[in-house]
């Protein structure tokens, strides 16, 4: 008599750890995305423009930043599920870094160009447009790499919380999963796959700010160049 075996076969584990990673980063990088940078950028504008939007906001994006992601997670896994908690969490610690460095790019204009710019009756928009958004530029770009591993902490310290509350899932489980079965092999593997999956985003970053700078700011030029 021949019997089947019921489920679905297990995956080597090799496969199931990429698959892990790859899904973890897809996280990251959708909320990191969509609403860190949307969120960061637009509030930073809205700072930038009106000072009581920024003393009416500024103190909740601290509180934000201040609460520790570790402690938020679980409580966010009571009313989300495990893949939108993920979401929320990276969101959560990427937003201030972008929002902070954004306002100080756009607050960092060359007060000559300013006034000249004032002088010939430039709107405040246009003001905005062609001087304050070049100028902060090259500061929203690094509040990206900053953002963008944070990010990935983020989304790893929801996951190790979904674990704990018994979902099974991402790649933080896993490293938990064989901590306790004493896995060491599995362990340093999604270790090394979450280390490159850091390299790649600020690699990926870099490259970005080495396009749009190009060679009009220095921080593009790198050291001991003209």
């Amino acid at each position: 008599m021949v019997t089947k075996r019921s489920g679905r076969p297990r995956q080597p584990p090799a496969r199931g750890l990429a698959r892990e990673e790859a899904d973890l980063r897809r996280l990251a990088a959708e909320r990191f995305g969509e609403d860190g940078l949307e969120g960061g950028v637009g509030l930073a504008l809205l700072f930038t423009q009106w000072r009581w939007v920024e003393r009416s906001f500024l103190p909740f994006a601290i509180v934000l930043q201040v609460t520790p992601v570790v402690a938020i997670a679980p409580l966010l896994l009571i009313y989300l599920d495990a893949p939108a908690a993920v979401l929320v969490c990276a969101f959560l610690v990427a937003f201030f870094p972008i929002l902070s460095n954004t306002a100080l790019g756009l607050a960092s204009a060359d007060r000559n160009l300013v006034d000249l710019f004032k002088l010939y009756r430039a709107t405040r928009w246009q003001t905005l447009l062609q001087l304050r958004l070049p100028s902060a530029l090259p500061y929203f770009l690094g509040g990206l790499r900053i953002g963008g591993g944070l990010a990935l902490i983020g989304a790893i310290v929801a996951e190790l919380a979904a674990g704990n509350a018994g979902k099974n899932a991402g790649l933080a489980f896993r490293i938990a999963e064989a901590g306790y079965r004493l896995n060491i092999p599995r362990m340093f593997a999604a270790l090394t796959l979450i280390g490159l999956t850091g390299i790649a985003i600020y690699a990926a970053f870099v490259a970005l700010s080495s396009y749009l700078l190009g060679r009009w700011h220095e921080s593009a030029a790198g050291p001991g160049k003209k």
